[in-house]
């Protein structure tokens, strides 16, 4: 290969030198710092010390703080501390009996406010002379405090001893109020008791009453049927009352009652007497009901077994004492327990609301009777807004039968406005399902208390929700929003405060009380007001 000339030879490329580039590098980092320096020095340093000012103005104000009392040499804030520390070694004085003490430490509390209240007064800080006598003696009282072991151990001490003292004793009063609570809301009111008097009465002395008209609506499924099992004559008068005051079609409602035979002739009576705007009225009682006895109705055997009663009526439920709210003898009786035997009540009919004698009507419930349940037995309004009100809460989970067949987190729902479907109601058998879980809870390890968790076990799966407004509860034992008791069409006096009772919640009783005509002569001569 030929070699080019000289001429057409490539310039050498010149080189930088090494300290050049060092030289650089050195003036770009030298400008660096002095940036920096300079935005450190930025004037927004400034404001972070404004704004920390700012904040401790705000809390100065919030706290009612003087400028005296943030001084290092504050003799207003030397008192209010000796004040606070008094108070607290003059409650364990007083604990400790030693009273003379006691009484020295309150004087000289007082002594020390009346300092303050009168610079207070004056508007001119307290001053080291005038101050000086009341610290010291203050502070000599403090250290004489802490030589009788005054200390903070020993006060904490005997603050949680105080403490558990004062928990135990509302524990006592919690138990008293909720037993003494449990007897008013089981006792019959006099003027009650007297109604119920009267009424036989007169239905013993009027063969016209005695007289059983039959009605064809009775059996009428195009017809609004309702059913009410009590033996409470007021409360089933405002709730027949109440819903046919508020129905569109009064004349197609049909309420069926059904009560015990004590007071049988008392609700033929008063429901004979009066008419409530062309609705009918038919009244029976269970003991007519030839189908329910023992040997078909589980629950019936167990609350004629003696163990139960027992239960029941002296809370002796094994070797644990039986909380009062479990011993109602409301739940021994075969009216709490009827529910479940709608579709045997009524051979007839196809759909029933259900309705408890503690809720009044304030809006026509025709509408219930045209929902789809979608084939569900039970419509229900339900109450799980919060975990209370959840399966967890009535059933005992620790049972290997409800552990394994139910959702622990399931919504539960109330009885007292309930939508029966009974063709379905006997297409599945119901009753029955009810039936199996009576018999397994004859040792009532699944359930204690009433008919809800029964309820609950026998229409899982088997409950339509309905709208809220359809059933408002809590007005027998809590507050409820006003807004949701106006729009509300059942209002239920679920709980001890009952309407009829001087224990009820005096601002719900007009809504009940708008029901009851106490202008009717009976109810006058028995002293209902």
């Amino acid at each position: 290969m030929r070699r080019r000339g000289s001429d057409f030879r490539r310039p050498g490329r010149r080189r930088i030198p090494n300290v050049f580039w060092v030289t650089l590098f050195g003036l770009v980092i030298l400008l660096f710092i002095v940036l920096l320096g300079r935005e450190n020095h930025h004037p927004t340093s400034g404001s972070v010390y404004d704004k920390r000012a700012y904040r401790q103005e705000k809390i100065i104000e919030g706290l009612n703080i003087t400028d005296e009392m943030l001084s290092p040499d504050s003799v207003t804030r030397q008192l209010n501390d000796q004040i606070s520390l008094a108070k607290s070694y003059l409650v364990i004085a007083k604990e400790s009996s030693n009273l003379q003490f006691a009484w020295e430490l309150s004087a000289q509390i007082r002594n020390s406010q009346i300092l303050l209240s009168n610079a207070a007064l004056r508007r001119t800080p307290l001053t080291t002379t005038e101050s000086e006598t009341a610290i010291r003696d203050m502070a000599l009282l403090l250290f004489q405090a802490q030589q009788l072991h005054y200390d903070s151990a020993t006060m904490i001490m005997r603050l949680k001893a105080k403490i558990q003292g004062l928990e135990e004793q509302t524990s006592s009063i919690t138990e008293k109020s909720s037993k003494y609570g449990q007897i008013a809301a089981e006792e019959v009111p006099k003027s009650l008791y007297c109604l119920g008097v009267r009424l036989t009465s007169e239905w013993f002395k009027n063969a016209d009453l005695q007289r059983k008209q039959t009605s064809l609506k009775l059996k009428d499924n195009t017809n609004y049927h309702f059913c009410v099992f009590s033996d409470n004559i007021l409360a089933t008068s405002v709730v027949v009352n109440s819903t046919s005051s508020n129905s569109k079609n009064p004349d197609k409602v049909v309420f069926h009652l059904v009560t015990d035979e004590v007071n049988y002739a008392a609700m033929r009576a008063w429901f004979t007497i009066n008419s409530f705007k062309g609705v009918t009225v038919d009244v029976q009682k269970f003991e007519d009901f030839s189908w329910l006895n023992a040997s078909y109705v589980p629950v019936l055997k167990q609350l004629q077994d003696s163990e139960t009663q027992n239960y029941y009526f002296s809370g002796n439920g094994g070797d644990v004492k039986t909380p009062i709210k479990f011993r109602n003898p409301k739940y021994l009786s075969m009216l709490n327990h009827l529910r479940f035997y709608i579709p045997e009540v009524f051979p007839t009919l196809n759909k029933v609301v259900f309705l408890d004698d503690d809720v009044v009507v304030q809006k026509d419930l025709s509408g219930l009777f045209s929902i789809d349940l979608n084939g569900n037995v039970n419509g229900a309004v339900e109450t799980c807004m919060e975990t209370f009100h959840r399966y967890h809460k009535y059933l005992n989970y620790s049972h290997p039968l409800i552990r394994e067949h139910f959702d622990p987190d399931a919504c539960g729902w109330a009885f007292g406005m309930n939508v029966f479907d009974l063709v379905e109601w006997r297409r599945r058998n119901v009753t029955g399902i009810y039936h199996y879980w009576q018999e397994k809870n004859v040792d009532r390890t699944l359930w204690k208390l009433g008919t809800l968790p029964p309820g609950l076990l026998t229409f899982y799966g088997l409950t339509e929700p309905l709208d809220p407004s359809w059933h408002v509860l809590g007005l027998g034992y809590t507050n409820v929003d006003p807004q949701v008791i106006e729009k509300g069409a059942v209002l239920h006096y679920n709980g001890n405060s009952k309407p009829w009772l001087k224990i009820g919640m005096e601002k719900y009783k007009p809504l009940w009380d708008k029901y009851v005509d106490y202008g009717h002569p009976l109810l006058q001569r028995c002293n209902f007001h």
